[in-house]
């Protein structure tokens, strides 16, 4: 069964590889991989269609990346590439333990799925059952695992490296951009999470965060240089990622194929922003404020100084 998936996965990828991927072949890892995409994806497929929840691509988030670069580095053993193939391993752990703790204190694993679906569900055209599913099929199912898949991209480069680690430049800058980008998540996701507890009465309330808690929404902190600092620093984070794929051609480009998860992830942040922006302004009158004076993902001074909070009635 394995050998007739490996060819359909091949036959598939040809006219894929033709321009920028010509020329790429695909080996017995990669089929693998694509093998497991296909399993994460039907999972999350059959399990909308038996408990009626869309959230299981949200649980897989923070692990089928770290499932696909420990294929590549465990079948990289031995080979030229182990060294930074176990450097980005450890990343990719790194990165997916955080985000699975960070989700999981949220109650994303006791059932709860992700409030936008149910918003989602409200559009006019997808309020339609069969207009749903196809959308649960092509987009919910399988394109957010495909995109999964392709953010990790980069270790299938470097899998595919016969030169051995030599530390250069785009290493390091890569190092320095991913660590700095996991800081700056790692905060803003604990100053979140301690506005919300403090602000449910869950925990002591901050002093200086007075005014949001009338406003309902945080804007100090990380907050006050962009609406969503965990947000960017996702996004640069795989960007960054991206930079050990380069460092391991000996073309030294940045612009490689393993860009192309990066910017689809990138495309994926806009939509769901706009997305939450609009369902977060309809519940507080302030945010509008917060929206002109603040950046929306880029961190950068504050354009202007936030009004007082409005007085409820």
């Amino acid at each position: 069964m394995m050998d007739a998936f490996g060819a359909l996965v091949r036959a598939s990828w040809a006219p894929i590889a033709r321009g920028a991927l010509d020329g790429v072949e695909l080996n017995d890892v990669d089929v693998l991989v694509v093998a497991e995409c296909a399993a994460f994806a039907a999972w999350c497929l059959l399990g909308s269609w038996v408990w009626k929840t869309y959230s299981f691509v949200d649980q897989l988030w923070s692990v089928t990346p770290v499932v696909y670069v420990a294929t590549y580095a465990y079948h990289g053993v031995g080979t030229a590439a182990r060294a930074r193939l176990t450097l980005m391993l450890g990343l990719a752990l790194l990165w997916g333990a955080r985000l699975t703790y960070n989700f999981a204190r949220k109650g994303g694993y006791a059932g709860e799925e992700d409030y936008r679906w149910g918003e989602l569900r409200k559009n006019k055209l997808l309020r339609n059952p069969i207009v749903w599913q196809l959308f649960n099929v092509s987009f919910i199912a399988v394109y957010q695992n495909v995109l999964l898949l392709l953010i990790a991209l980069p270790a299938a480069v470097a899998y595919r490296s016969k030169e051995a680690l030599a530390w250069r430049g785009a290493d390091g800058v890569a190092l320095c951009a991913w660590t700095a980008a996991f800081l700056v998540e790692v905060a803003a996701d604990e100053q979140q999470w301690r506005f919300q507890r403090s602000k449910r009465g869950l925990a002591r309330k901050v002093k200086g965060w007075k005014e949001d808690y009338e406003r309902g929404f945080l804007t100090h902190a990380l907050f006050a240089w962009s609406r969503h600092p965990n947000f960017w620093a996702e996004q640069t984070m795989w960007v960054s990622f991206s930079g050990f794929a380069a460092a391991s051609l000996k073309s030294k480009a940045f612009f490689t194929p393993a860009l192309i998860g990066p910017i689809l992830l990138i495309l994926l942040f806009q939509g769901s922003t706009s997305f939450t922006e609009a369902i977060t302004g309809k519940k507080y009158p302030d945010y509008k404020a917060y929206q002109d004076a603040t950046s929306r993902l880029l961190p950068l001074p504050r354009r202007r100084a936030l009004p007082p909070p409005t007085k409820k009635d």
